[in-house]
């Protein structure tokens, strides 16, 4: 049996069934958006800390040269 055709401008009302599972099909597909921004978000995290600005050097004086 054909499927009747639905007009844009006459929407077919949905069961609740049908809208329920949308409702979910919706929240699925932004709980894995959100995760794989988290996920992306924690493979850069080290470059998102701020810049270390100790330095490492040891002082001292210039280098005396043999004659």
């Amino acid at each position: 049996m054909p499927r009747p055709v639905q007009h844009p401008s006459h929407p077919a009302k949905k069961s609740p069934a049908v809208r329920s599972l949308e409702r979910e099909q919706r929240k699925q597909a932004k709980d894995e958006e959100e995760q794989k921004l988290e996920e992306g978000l924690e493979d850069t995290f080290p470059a998102s800390d701020p810049v270390s600005v100790t330095s490492t050097s040891i002082p001292g004086g210039p280098k005396q040269r043999k004659h």
